[in-house]
C-alpha cells in the first residue's frame, strides 16, 4: 500500500520526466502527447485549481530537472561555482519554469472545459517564456514534434507556438475521452475525426514547398575546432586555438567557410592583420567568403558584441548578437547579482552589449547569410526578422559550456524548427557539436560526430518564397489564443447565470 502512494505521489514528476524523450536527441515525439495526456487525465479527475496548480508544478519539475540538469555542468564545471551553490541555482531555475506549467493546471481548472483551455494556456506558458525575464523558451512543447511528427507541418504556418496548442489539443481530446465515464457515441466520432484531420492535413502540409531553389547550390564547409572550454581564453593557449582554426579553414577548398561562436580568442580589432589577410586570401582563392566568430569592441563607447565577420570575396561584414544570455553574457540588475560573478562565477565575456534588433543579411556572393549567434535561434520571431530577403540561414554556437550532455542536441532540434518555420536550409558550426546542415523541412542532412576536432563538408542551397509564419509570425497564434480564452470566460459566465 506504501509502495502505490509513494507511485501515486511520483507519478506526475515520472510524467514530466517521460516527456524529456520526446525532445533531441531521443525525438521519440509520441512521449510529449501520452505524458501530456498523463497530466491532462490528473487536472481533469482533481477537484480543486489548487491541486492542479500541484500536479502542474510536479509536472514540470520532472521535465526541466531531467531536460536542462546540464545548466548544473555549465554553472559549476566551466563557470567555477560550488557543487551545492550551483545545484541550487539550477533547482531555482527549474522551479521557476514549472511554475508555468503549474498555473497552466491552476487557470485550466478555473476556466473549465479543458479540452480547448489546457491546450491555449499551455500555448501561451510557453510564449511567455520566451520573453519574459528576456526569455528563456527551452523545452517549449512545440519543439517536440520537430521533424518527424506529422504535426511538424503546421510549424510553416503557426510556429513552435502554435505546435505547442495543436499537440496539448491533441491530448487533451485523449485525455478527455479516458477520463469521461459514459462518453457519448458523438464525442467518439467527433473525436475520431478530429484527430485523423489534424493528423492528415499535418501529412500533407509536411509534402508543401513553401520556399523554391534559387541560384545554384554552392559548397560549404562547417568547422568543428572542438577546443577545451576551460582552456580557450587562456592566454597560453589562444594562439594554439588561433593556429587550429586557421590551419582547418585554409585547408578548405569549399566556397562558403564558417567557423563557430567566437572561434579566435581575441578582439577583432585586435586581430593580427597578417590573420586577416590569411583567412581573406584564401576565401578569395575559393572564389567565395568566410564567417568567423569574434568579440568586436566598439572603441569609442567601450562596449563589446559577440559577433561574426565575414572576409573572401564580398567586402567585410559583420553580425553583432542582439539576444544575450541572461547571467551568462549580461548581467541582469547588476548592483544586485554582481556579487555572483566577483565571488562565485569566472565566467568571461559575462556583461556584452546586444547588437541590433534589425540587421541586414550578410550578401555573400549569389547569397543573403542571415547569421544568428549561438541561442539566439530559440526565437523563431527573431530569426524572421532578416526574411525574406535571407536566403540561407547560419548559426554559429559554442555548446561546450555544457559538456557531454544532451544540451547541443536538443539546441540543433531549435535549428531544425527554424529551417521549418521559415523554409530555408540551416547551417551549423560549432565548436564541440552540434555541428550540421538542415534542409527546408527540418531534416538533418548532414551531422558531424561530438566531440572531436572536424569539418563538415556540405552542399548548401539558397532559397526565396515567405512562409506564413515569417510573414505573420506569432500574431495570429496571440489572438487565437486570447479569442479562445474569452470565448471560455463568456461560456463560463453564461453558463453560471
Amino acid at each position: 500500500m506504501q509502495f502505490f502512494t509513494r507511485l501515486r505521489f511520483a507519478f506526475p514528476y515520472l510524467l514530466g520526466a517521460f516527456a524529456v524523450l520526446a525532445f533531441a536527441p531521443f525525438y521519440i515525439f509520441p512521449a510529449a502527447i501520452l505524458s501530456l495526456v498523463g497530466i491532462i487525465y490528473l487536472w481533469l479527475k482533481t477537484d480543486s485549481a489548487k491541486s492542479a496548480f500541484k500536479l502542474g508544478f510536479q509536472f514540470g519539475l520532472g521535465l526541466y530537472v531531467v531536460g536542462i540538469y546540464w545548466i548544473y555542468i555549465s554553472l559549476h564545471d566551466f563557470g567555477g561555482m560550488p557543487w551545492w551553490f550551483a545545484g541550487f541555482a539550477t533547482f531555482c531555475l527549474c522551479a521557476f519554469m514549472a511554475l508555468f506549467v503549474g498555473l497552466v493546471g491552476y487557470f485550466s481548472k478555473r476556466f473549465g472545459f479543458l479540452i480547448i483551455s489546457a491546450p491555449v494556456l499551455w500555448g501561451l506558458s510557453d510564449w511567455v517564456r520566451s520573453w519574459i525575464f528576456t526569455g528563456f523558451p527551452w523545452l517549449t512543447l512545440g519543439y517536440s514534434q520537430v521533424p518527424h511528427s506529422p504535426f511538424a507541418g503546421y510549424m510553416p504556418i503557426v510556429g513552435v507556438y502554435g505546435l505547442s496548442v495543436i499537440t496539448a489539443f491533441v491530448a487533451a481530446i485523449i485525455a478527455c475521452w479516458l477520463a469521461t465515464a459514459n462518453l457519448s457515441k458523438l464525442y467518439k466520432r467527433n473525436a475520431i475525426i478530429t484527430l485523423v484531420l489534424i493528423i492528415v492535413a499535418g501529412n500533407l502540409l509536411k509534402a508543401v514547398e513553401w520556399s523554391t531553389p534559387i541560384g545554384k547550390p554552392i559548397n560549404a564547409t562547417l568547422i568543428q575546432g572542438n577546443i577545451a572550454q576551460d582552456t580557450k581564453w587562456s592566454p597560453d593557449t589562444a594562439q594554439n586555438t588561433i593556429n587550429t582554426y586557421i590551419k582547418m579553414a585554409t585547408a578548405s577548398k569549399a566556397q562558403l567557410i564558417v567557423l563557430p561562436e567566437t572561434a579566435l580568442p581575441v578582439i577583432s580589432s585586435r586581430l593580427d592583420a597578417s590573420i586577416t589577410d590569411t583567412l581573406t586570401n584564401h576565401a578569395k582563392q575559393n572564389n567565395g567568403d568566410m564567417i568567423v566568430g569574434l568579440v568586436e569592441l566598439n572603441e569609442k563607447s567601450g562596449e563589446y558584441f559577440n559577433s561574426a565577420f565575414s572576409f573572401g570575396t564580398a567586402p567585410t561584414q559583420s553580425y553583432a548578437k542582439n539576444h544575450l544570455v541572461p547571467f551568462g553574457e549580461f548581467i541582469p540588475l547588476k548592483q544586485i547579482f554582481g556579487w555572483i560573478y566577483r565571488d562565485w562565477l569566472n565566467m568571461p565575456l559575462s556583461d556584452l552589449s546586444r547588437g541590433g534588433a534589425y540587421q541586414t543579411p550578410m550578401q555573400l556572393g549569389n547569397q543573403k547569410v542571415a547569421v544568428n549567434v549561438c541561442y539566439e535561434d530559440v526565437f523563431g520571431e527573431e530569426i524572421i526578422q532578416q526574411l525574406p530577403a535571407a536566403t540561407l540561414l547560419v548559426n554559429i554556437s559554442n555548446d561546450a559550456w555544457y559538456g557531454k550532455s544532451y544540451a547541443a542536441d536538443q539546441h540543433m532540434q531549435f535549428s531544425q524548427a527554424r529551417a521549418l518555420e521559415t523554409g530555408r536550409m540551416m547551417l551549423r558550426a560549432t565548436n564541440t557539436g552540434a555541428t550540421a546542415a538542415i534542409d527546408t523541412h527540418g531534416y538533418v542532412m548532414a551531422h558531424a560526430p561530438h566531440d572531436v576536432k572536424t569539418t563538415l563538408n556540405v552542399q548548401a542551397q539558397g532559397y526565396s518564397g515567405i512562409t506564413p509564419y515569417v510573414r505573420w509570425g506569432n500574431w495570429p497564434f496571440i489572438v487565437f489564443c486570447f479569442g479562445a480564452l474569452l470565448l471560455l470566460l463568456w461560456r463560463k459566465r453564461s453558463f453560471l447565470r
